[in-house]
């Protein structure tokens, strides 16, 4: 049979081209354990099809690799997009090079209060992991709601910094009102009666949050090695969106080992979805709010501001996807305009 040139290169970038005695290449990946983050586990357990073997490191939050990815120990990281923006202002030689989930994030009171919006967060205590997406998502909220805040008692709200794994025995022991969680913790809260939905804070100047797949620039300029990398996210993307019930049978028993319930999943998963897409608008959005606020390390980067489009690179995703057939993008997450501070 004659082979099209075509199927013939993609095979040399894609093929699983390390043979059965030959060692596979190792990417050193660090992880966070969120329900969103599925297909990202996923990889290493299709790693070997693409001459891969994944060394994957759990982390509490994305701004907790930084160490890792400014001395080179990481190549690959899953992190919300805040994550990558600090890594990127404190000097992380790394590239943002695909988002793989989109949502992931909920303002949850407890439910012995009567909650009709974020405005009744006014004179509350509110839980939320410093450093983490959620505490820009919640600030994001605060603000375009008009409310101030503090760690300290005094502004329209106070905040309580706890790490996630506390967040959610905090607010069922009512020492704060509400928190701002990720998944599937806040579903979780809900489904176990002790908390309630404020709103999910999609609809201010950052919209809805990304989790972004960054990659060192020393991998991103390995382009053969770099392209099988992408061929295995993009795969594992495809079957988790292709095939849900793969998704939910590997998160559920092998992610959290059988500790997250079908109900919890499918909550989880009305406000979280897996993604592709990237585009440097919305990491722009993120950047410019966290500079305005003056929040993050990404502040000392002022005296050289790099905007996104210098550090978000694509291509190697346009040619994974077109590799595996995968035509139409999926829906990037939705990201309002961001306001020009006054």
């Amino acid at each position: 049979m004659k082979i099209s040139p075509r199927l013939a290169a993609l095979a040399l970038c894609f093929g699983p081209i390390c043979s059965a005695a030959s060692a596979a290449d190792v990417i050193r990946l660090g992880n966070l354990k969120f329900v969103h983050y599925g297909t990202i586990f996923y990889m290493k357990e299709i790693a070997p099809k693409h001459g891969l073997e994944i060394q994957e490191t759990v982390f509490a939050k994305g701004i907790d690799m930084l160490p890792g990815l400014m001395r080179g120990e990481i190549d690959l990281a899953a992190s919300a997009a805040e994550g990558a923006i600090e890594a990127r202002a404190a000097g992380a030689p790394v590239y943002v090079v695909a988002g793989f989930a989109a949502g992931g994030a909920r303002i949850v009171g407890r439910s012995d209060v009567i909650w009709k919006s974020s405005k009744d967060l006014r004179g509350k205590r509110v839980g939320v992991t410093r450093g983490g997406a959620h505490e820009m998502l919640l600030l994001a909220e605060l603000a375009s709601n008009g409310l101030s805040w503090s760690a300290e008692p005094g502004q329209d709200v106070q905040l309580v910094f706890l790490p996630y794994p506390k967040l959610n025995d905090a607010l069922e022991r009512r020492e704060v009102d509400a928190v701002c969680h990720t998944e599937p913790q806040g579903s979780q809260a809900i489904t176990k009666g002790f908390g309630v939905e404020i709103t999910k804070p999609y609809r201010t100047m950052i919209g809805e949050p990304v989790r972004t797949l960054v990659m060192s620039e020393k991998l991103y300029n390995d382009r053969p090695l770099a392209l099988r990398v992408m061929a295995c996210f993009a795969e594992a993307t495809k079957t988790f969106l292709e095939q849900p019930e793969i998704a939910e049978r590997y998160i559920r028993e092998t992610v959290f080992g059988g500790k997250l319930t079908a109900e919890d999943y499918k909550l989880a998963f009305s406000n979280a979805r897996f993604n592709y897409e990237i585009a440097p608008v919305q990491i722009q959005a993120l950047t410019d709010f966290m500079i305005y606020q003056r929040l993050g390390v990404v502040i000392n980067a002022l005296n050289r501001p790099q905007t996104a489009e210098e550090w978000v690179r694509t291509d190697l995703l346009a040619e994974a996807k077109l590799a595996l057939g995968i035509v139409a993008p999926t829906r990037p997450a939705a990201n309002a305009p961001t306001p020009k501070p006054k």
